[in-house]
C-alpha cells in the first residue's frame, strides 16, 4: 500500500512551513510527501474566478492568479525541498500544472508523475508526462468513463506502458460529501481499464480512504495541514497532523489484516479448536454392548474427541467399553 500525505499549498508560500509539513509527513509514516508545481502566470487568466470552495475557504473575493501567485514555490524551493525529502527517506513528489512544470520536474528527476484531475482533458499536458515512459498516478475527478479512457489511451500511445499507470478515483469537491464519494467507481476503473487503482480522498476524517484500502485501492492520496485554522484554499479540507498519523495506522492495521484470502485457521486460532469446537460425548450411562442411539448421545466440549460431524455413523454402533455421563466417546 503506497500512501501519499498531500501537501500540496498548505505551505502558504513558505519553504520552512513546507519542510514541516515533511517532517510531519514522515513521522505519519506515508510513503510520499506531495507538493504542486505551477506558475500561475501559465495556470491561470488574470481574471479567472475563484471555484466556489475556495471562496468559502480563503473567506477572500480574488482571482485564482491573485490566491495562486502568493502560494508558488521556486525553482530553488523544488531543490531543496527535494534533499529534503531524499535526507529524511521520503519520497518526493509534485504536481504540475502545466508544461513548463512538467518539463522543470522532469528535469529535477522526479520518479513519478502525478496528473491532476483537472489536466485529465489537456491532451499536450497529457502527450508530454506520457513520452517520459515514467510511473503516473492520475486522479479522475470530474471525470466520466469516455474522458478516462480517453486519458489513458493518450498516455499508453505517447509511450508509457499500462502497468505504469495507476488511476485513482476522487471527487473534486473539498471537502467532499459522503454522498458524493461513489467509491464503488473505483473498482469499476480497475475492472474496466485492467489497471492499478486507489483513492485520492477529499472527504473529512479517515473513514472512506480506510475503507478504500479494503476494497482494494494499492494507493491512497490524502491531504494533510499543519493546523486547519491556517489561511489557505485547502487546509479545512486537510487532516491535522494526529489525524494523519491515525489513518496511516488504520491503513496499515487493515492491509495486515486483509491477509492472503486463504480461508483457514490462523495459527494464533489454533490452539482454541479444542476448547471452542465440541465432541461426541455420552448423554447417560452406557454399558458395553450397547447400541448408540440419539438418547444416549450428546455434543459438548471439549473437541478432543470425535467430531460431531459423524453423529450418523456413531448411531447403531456398538458401545467397545462401559461409559459414564459426560464420557468423551
Amino acid at each position: 500500500m503506497f500512501i501519499i500525505a498531500e501537501a500540496g499549498v498548505n505551505h502558504n508560500g513558505s519553504l520552512d512551513i513546507a519542510k514541516r509539513l515533511i517532517d510531519v509527513a514522515v513521522d505519519s509514516g506515508v510513503d510520499a510527501v506531495k507538493f504542486q508545481t505551477f506558475k500561475a502566470a501559465s495556470l491561470v487568466t488574470k481574471s479567472a474566478p475563484q471555484a466556489e470552495y475556495q471562496v468559502q475557504n480563503t473567506g477572500k473575493q480574488e482571482s485564482q492568479f491573485d490566491m495562486l501567485q502568493r502560494l508558488e514555490l521556486s525553482e530553488a524551493d523544488h531543490h531543496d525541498l527535494l534533499a529534503y525529502c531524499a535526507l529524511n527517506n521520503i519520497e518526493f513528489m509534485s504536481t504540475p500544472f502545466d508544461l513548463k512544470s512538467v518539463h522543470f520536474l522532469n528535469a529535477l528527476g522526479v520518479k513519478r508523475f502525478k496528473i491532476p484531475s483537472g489536466e485529465i482533458t489537456n491532451y499536450p499536458y497529457l502527450k508530454m508526462i506520457g513520452e517520459f515512459n515514467k510511473e503516473i498516478v492520475m486522479s479522475t475527478g470530474m471525470a466520466n468513463m469516455g474522458e478516462v479512457e480517453a486519458a489513458l489511451n493518450l498516455l499508453i500511445e505517447s509511450g508509457t506502458a499500462r502497468d505504469k499507470i495507476m488511476i485513482l478515483h476522487a471527487t473534486t469537491d473539498y471537502p467532499t460529501q459522503m454522498s458524493d464519494v461513489n467509491l464503488h467507481a473505483m473498482q469499476t476503473l480497475a475492472q474496466a481499464f485492467k489497471v492499478k487503482v486507489g483513492y485520492s480522498d477529499h472527504t473529512p476524517g479517515i473513514e472512506i480512504p480506510t475503507a478504500a484500502v479494503a476494497l482494494g485501492a494499492s494507493m491512497i492520496e490524502k491531504h494533510f495541514t499543519l493546523d486547519k485554522t491556517m489561511p489557505g484554499p485547502d487546509h479545512k479540507a486537510s487532516l491535522e497532523p494526529h489525524e494523519l498519523m491515525a489513518m496511516v495506522k488504520a491503513i496499515r492495521n487493515i492491509e495486515i489484516a486483509l491477509g492472503g484470502g486463504v480461508k483457514r485457521p490462523s495459527e494464533s486460532e489454533k490452539k482454541n479448536i479444542p476448547v471452542a469446537r465440541k465432541s461426541l460425548v455420552a448423554a447417560l450411562d452406557i454399558k458395553q454392548g450397547e447400541v448408540f442411539t440419539e438418547q444416549k448421545l450428546t455434543v459438548k466440549r471439549p473437541g478432543t474427541g470425535i467430531s460431531p460431524m459423524r453423529w450418523n455413523d456413531m448411531l447403531g454402533q456398538t458401545a467397545i467399553k462401559d461409559y459414564q455421563a459426560d464420557d468423551l466417546i
